[in-house]
């Protein structure tokens, strides 16, 4: 993995702020399946591994009330400590279904909720700072993904609207999406356009290593 560089810029130093991290229990064979189809499973589990490992360093220090959402079941004794981190086991539903759960859970006790998955490596705390920072002029914030989907959603007000109907898992994520808010007739930053690690060619073509 590339070393981080880390530029906070103006982030918002608020224990107003909640930070979601979803991430997938590391089990062999249930992470990174598409990965795996071409580079098997031990290997595919490598690659999560480091993703997290990416994740972690990330937002480990990051001033915000952090919230761990883990996809099958809490793990209290892994490397994410629970100094940092409160954790959480995702909802049944699909993947709107179980992102709008959360920030139904997060929103009541803060003024602004960002979320993030961990198959973005080039996602900074920075980043996550500035999508923070923009909530106090626009409703929505918003990272896209290269392949249409997108890394990061942040909201000052839960607007379960944005996960509904919504093309899940397909180039159209990011556009749907961003066609909900102006529907809704709400306000959206954009953040910078990053890859994602899906196959095997999006973890080669950056040159990353485990």
């Amino acid at each position: 993995m590339p070393p981080m560089r880390e530029n906070l810029g103006h982030a918002c130093y608020s224990r107003d702020c909640a930070l979601i991290i979803f991430v997938k229990n590391p089990l062999p064979g249930r992470v990174k399946t598409r990965l795996a189809a071409t580079m098997g499973d031990d290997k595919a589990l490598r690659v999560y591994l480091a993703l997290l490992d990416r994740i972690r360093q990330v937002t480990m220090h990051l001033p915000y009330k952090k919230y761990l959402y883990y996809s099958d079941f809490m793990e209290e004794l892994d490397e994410w400590p629970t100094a940092h981190y409160a954790k959480k086991v995702q909802h049944p539903g699909d993947l709107g279904e179980r992102m709008s759960r959360a920030f139904a859970e997060v929103l009541p006790t803060c003024g602004r909720a960002v979320i993030v998955g961990s198959d973005v490596p080039g996602i900074t705390g920075g980043i996550i700072g500035e999508a923070f920072d923009k909530l106090t002029d626009c409703d929505f914030s918003i990272g896209g993904t290269e392949d249409g989907g997108y890394y990061l959603l942040g909201m000052s007000a839960y607007e379960p609207a944005v996960f509904q109907g919504v093309e899940w898992s397909t180039p159209e994520v990011f556009r749907q999406t961003m066609g909900i808010m102006e529907g809704l007739g709400k306000t959206c930053y954009q953040l910078p356009i990053l890859p994602d690690i899906d196959h095997e060619e999006d973890w080669l073509k950056h040159g990353w290593a485990i």
